[in-house]
């Protein structure tokens, strides 16, 4: 088995803990919005390919060096879907992360929890990562189980640097996701009002973020900072328009 995180496990923890911090949303809502059509099974690999997996999830960049020169494939995937640079991503090893990509691996494949190297470097805060996938021709408009972007994700999680490499590219700024949330709004409803996610939406909004983009329940940006008594979010809204 790859040394990598169970990702379900982790998944369910995000999802209560959205189901808490938003009230009028179930868990079993959250579940549905996440609910997606996984891959098909993967092929169990061969034994040099799983091999590759599991040095890359370990951060052994000689041994993914020394495997791929004895022919293993780079974009062998284990039966979760989880290849050799998904799993260097998880546990952010960028120097094996890079070597795989400079042997062709495909930075936008994703595993069967629709995670891929750039997603994840968006939602966990790998600088450097994101930028390695960038660079290799990441597709900034692929999205997760939840239907969100690396953008959306990094806002959730108040990633300052993260959002401003994002907002360099052409991701939609405004993209909404499966629970009805756009970044500004995730910055807000899952943010705890301080500096980093009031930074946050500081950027989104002086990269043009509507304002008034309301929820899917019609509750606006302001009304939810107000609600929650964040000041400085509800301030940087009003001063951008909104009411």
């Amino acid at each position: 088995m790859v040394d990598t995180p169970e990702i379900p496990g982790r998944e369910t923890v995000r999802l209560r803990a959205l189901s808490k911090r938003f009230v009028g949303i179930s868990l079993a809502t959250v579940l549905a919005a996440s609910a997606a059509s996984a891959p098909a099974g993967e092929t169990a690999p061969n034994g040099r390919d799983r091999a590759l997996i599991e040095a890359a999830a370990r951060g052994n960049t000689p041994e993914v060096k020394r495997l791929l020169e004895g022919g293993a494939s780079v974009d062998a995937a284990d039966e979760r879907g989880v290849t050799a640079l998904i799993a260097a991503a998880y546990g952010n090893h960028v120097p094996a992360a890079r070597l795989l990509v400079e042997a062709g691996a495909d930075v936008n494949r994703q595993d069967q929890t629709r995670q891929s190297a750039f997603l994840i470097a968006t939602s966990d805060g790998h600088l450097d990562l994101l930028r390695l996938t960038l660079a290799a021709g990441a597709d900034v408009h692929r999205t997760d189980s939840y239907n969100g972007t690396g953008l959306i994700r990094a806002a959730d999680r108040g990633h300052v640097e993260i959002v401003r490499e994002l907002l360099k590219t052409d991701i939609r700024v405004d993209h909404v996701n499966n629970l009805g949330w756009t970044a500004l709004l995730e910055a807000i409803i899952l943010g705890e009002g301080g500096g980093r996610h009031t930074e946050v939406v500081r950027l989104l909004v002086a990269s043009g973020a509507d304002v008034s983009l309301a929820d899917s329940h019609g509750v606006s940006p302001l009304a939810h900072a107000r609600q929650r008594g964040f000041a400085a979010m509800a301030d940087i809204l009003e001063r951008a328009g909104a009411r």
